[in-house]
């Protein structure tokens, strides 16, 4: 299946390849992509928000399987997804291809000490990448002059560190100007990338335990895990309406 439904949010059943050479096809292009990484926490805010869910429905391009717990959802459903593909390696993939295309990259959200360390690491790490905007997350103007602003740049790449659903708000903004960019939502990537924030170790990535390392790293991350169990009784509930159907 090309799309698989998980609380009302179709997710793009694609490799991490396929969605690589997708995307390479939209940016040879210049083409108006909007990606946005969902894991359970941002379905949960969609069936919670409409207008959220608007942006998903209407504006999105791709939506990917960012979490395990969509992908073991969609599983339980009886519509597999192919594998987890996360917002923080495709952000870090797109960040290699424009250093070997040369691309102009706009950054925007995070603490401002982040954006910073972010922007130091790319001038020693990806010199060939035209940095043509990054700024903190801590502005004051509303989203449409934002958006105005980095239109004016003219972005091959646009990253958003904003949390969800400001983020994505903001690019739909741009998506529906037509900004001819691919787009993604990145969430706390930049705190990663900077060195702020550890990665989860491989041997907890292959246990698909990264959300327990950020919890034991960052226990203030409590009140965020409490949608878990929601969303997967949200999940049986929806199988259950299934049978019955």
């Amino acid at each position: 299946m090309d799309k698989v439904n998980v609380l009302g949010v179709d997710f793009d059943n694609k490799s991490f390849q396929q969605f690589q050479n997708e995307f390479i096809g939209k940016i040879n292009a210049h083409q108006s992509t909007l990606v946005v990484t969902a894991n359970p926490e941002i379905v949960m805010a969609t069936n919670e928000n409409p207008e959220f869910m608007k942006i998903l429905k209407y504006d999105a391009d791709y939506i990917t399987a960012d979490g395990i717990g969509i992908v073991k959802a969609a599983k339980y459903l009886g519509n597999p997804i192919i594998e987890r593909v996360t917002g923080y390696d495709l952000f870090t993939w797109l960040m290699s291809f424009a250093n070997e295309r040369n691309l102009r990259v706009y950054l925007i959200g995070a603490e401002p000490s982040v954006i910073e360390a972010t922007k130091a690491k790319i001038i020693q790490e990806y010199s060939d990448i035209q940095l043509v905007g990054a700024r903190d997350g801590y502005f004051k103007e509303d989203l449409e002059l934002v958006a105005y602003q980095i239109e004016r740049t003219e972005p091959d790449l646009v990253f958003a560190a904003l949390g969800s659903p400001k983020q994505e708000q903001l690019l739909a903004l741009l998506r529906k100007n037509l900004l001819p960019a691919l787009m993604m939502g990145v969430g706390g990537s930049f705190d990663v990338f900077s060195g702020k924030v550890k990665r989860a170790p491989q041997s907890w990535q292959k246990l698909h335990l990264e959300w327990l390392y950020r919890l034991l790293k960052n226990p203030s991350r409590f009140k965020r895990i409490l949608v878990l169990p929601k969303f997967v009784q949200k999940i049986y509930q929806s199988k259950k309406e299934q049978k019955v159907l």
